[in-house]
């Protein structure tokens, strides 16, 4: 498949998406790199893809058809693109023309430096300084450990005035291992950061659509992103019994990370709306649960549900507060970073209305994401790490 889509502004500034579910690498890489081009001077690319791809031979073709352009990119648990959501498959998007300055860093062996590894990404951020809108945008290992540790370095080096945004890799929820992608490179256990510079302005959206359900739990132990006790009983058999899961979440590990996609733990936020953490897996032997991000030990947790309506109005809210930045202009382009829980709530016929609500919020504008482990976007505040949320970055 290869799918061809228009960029608005072409003369001067633009963006553009392309999007190619073709089974070979170096054609699916061609082909999805040729539809993002959609103007002269690319100064930055960005890849989603699946993990199923000869990732090397995926890459080379995508630098020789956009003439080597700084690339940052990751492996995923689904892709978007303006047409809808996919799966095993390649999206492309490409910036450039006048009004931009990019900079980009890579950090490896991030698992065992999470904050250090965040700050020193963070730095390309002082190559853009000559433009007044500035954004860094943070592609991770999602299995790496907690992500808001990646966070706070980052913050720690660009500080309140510049948001961050991104998302966490995937594997398509094999939850073994992902990749990160910059330049010609294949990383694994590493941060990719983009720092975009911008003369007219970078709008981020946020929203999740979950609601807390039942009695707060407390975590009476727990440490960095695992839980081992709620109300000082295994934390697996408390979640399991709350919910009165099915037997096979119960007994296999797979079953258990599908039921836990649409039944993650909500914490109290600081703005008085709850935090959701992604349940990523449950160890069946100590009977401790498994996080993307820290769950404090001590603090309250809620079981949180949503359903298809609450979802649908979180991508509306998300995309509108996106918008509202831009002080009026015309997009042209977005960039979602959807986590693949929401995915789940809303089924195959639900994600591609959402998908469908993203690109009328572009206005015909292209659109391009993909299904994460986790979600970055910190526009006030030091906290910045989301979970089961979707983020939405538009360009003007």
């Amino acid at each position: 498949m290869h799918q061809t889509l228009p960029a608005a502004g072409v003369s001067t500034r633009w963006m553009g998406v392309g999007h190619s579910s073709s089974t070979d690498a170096e054609e699916a890489g061609r082909q999805a790199a040729r539809g993002a081009i959609r103007g002269p001077d690319p100064k930055l690319v960005v890849v989603f893809c699946s993990d199923a791809y000869d990732l090397p031979r995926l890459l080379a073709a995508i630098n020789a058809e956009t003439g080597g352009a700084p690339l940052i990119g990751c492996s995923t648990a689904g892709e978007i693109a303006t047409g809808g959501p996919a799966e095993t498959s390649v999206v492309v998007s490409a910036m450039g023309g006048p009004g931009f300055t990019i900079s980009t860093k890579v950090a490896t062996g991030v698992s065992s430096r999470l904050r250090k590894a965040g700050a020193e990404v963070a730095e390309c951020l002082a190559d853009v300084s000559d433009r007044p809108n500035r954004v860094l945008m943070l592609l991770t290992d999602g299995l790496a450990g907690d992500q808001q540790e990646i966070v706070r370095g980052a913050y720690g080096v660009v500080g309140a005035a510049v948001p961050l945004v991104g998302g966490c890799a995937g594997d398509d929820l094999k939850m073994v291992s992902t990749r990160q992608l910059h330049d010609g490179r294949v990383l694994e256990d590493a941060i990719v950061g983009a720092a975009i510079g911008s003369d007219a302005p970078l709008g981020i959206g946020v929203r999740h659509g979950w609601q807390p359900v039942g009695e707060a739990m407390l975590v009476t132990k727990s440490s960095d992103n695992r839980v081992y006790t709620l109300d000082d009983r295994p934390a697996l058999d408390v979640y399991l019994e709350r919910l009165d899961a099915p037997e096979e979440a119960r007994t296999d590990p797979a079953a258990f990370t599908r039921f836990a996609l649409t039944h993650p733990f909500g914490l109290r936020g600081r703005s008085g709306e709850p935090h959701v953490r992604f349940i990523g897996e449950a160890n069946f032997e100590d009977r401790s649960i498994g996080c993307i991000a820290e769950v404090p030990q001590s603090a309250p947790v809620w079981l949180m549900e949503g359903d298809e309506d609450s979802v649908l109005e979180a991508t509306d809210a998300a995309c509108a507060e996106a918008m509202a930045s831009l002080d009026g202009r015309d997009p042209i382009g977005m960039i979602a970073f959807d986590c693949i829980a929401r995915r789940g709530v809303l089924g195959e016929p639900g994600i591609k209305t959402e998908i469908e609500r993203v690109a009328l919020h572009a206005g015909g504008a292209p659109v391009a994401g993909f299904y994460t482990y986790g979600e970055i976007a910190r526009t006030k505040g030091i906290s910045g790490f989301h979970n089961q949320t979707l983020v939405v970055l538009a360009v003007s």
